[in-house]
């Protein structure tokens, strides 16, 4: 038995509806059972685009996996034949795949366009190895310090740098301001 690697010019991308927070599983489940059901020339690259997300709580920086497209997998596969029929062995092994709900489009499931595809590829490529902060700040926007050297004093903030997670904030010590590099994590909003 040969495993197929090329992926023939009639497989598509789709997007599955799967139960919130059963993303993981429908995507693991798929991976796993595939070849057990001699499905790896239908099926080939499934997708589940996440990005990790940092934030503060009491004091305490901590990381998750956020997905990018909450409720949603992508699959590649060959959905239809030549005759534009669907393939029923693979058609109704995803949608039997327990926590999916169906695929997008319903009974005709339409292909994601090359485009849409490519920006969902991007998305996964730019979130690859960075944390992104739960909270977006703005130039101008004023801040509380709650954490380091600085911690209690209040800030505002001159520069983003999203690249590297910092902020530079002008806070005022005995009177003067002066500008420190802080990370995102490190400050909170007033309102907060």
């Amino acid at each position: 038995m040969s495993t197929q690697t090329t992926v023939p010019a009639s497989a598509q991308w789709f997007a599955i509806h799967t139960l919130s927070g059963q993303e993981g599983k429908v995507k693991q489940y798929i991976e796993k059972f595939k070849i057990v059901e001699e499905l790896d020339e239908f099926i080939f690259e499934i997708l589940l685009p996440t990005e990790v997300v940092s934030e503060v709580k009491n004091g305490k920086k901590s990381t998750k996996t956020r997905k990018l497209y909450p409720g949603y997998v992508f699959i590649q596969m060959k959905m239809y034949d030549e005759e534009k029929r669907v393939i029923n062995k693979p058609w109704y092994f995803v949608k039997e795949v327990a926590g999916v709900i169906g695929f997008v489009g319903n009974d005709h499931p339409a292909a994601l366009r090359q485009v849409e595809i490519d920006e969902i590829k991007a998305r996964i490529e730019a979130a690859n190895g960075k944390e992104v902060p739960k909270v977006s700040y703005e130039v101008g926007e004023e801040v509380k310090v709650n954490d380091g050297a600085f911690a209690n004093l209040t800030g505002r903030i001159d520069e983003i740098d999203p690249e590297r997670g910092k902020l530079k904030i002008s806070v005022s010590i005995f009177g003067r301001f002066t500008p420190v590099e802080l990370e995102y994590w490190q400050v909170q909003r007033m309102t907060e």
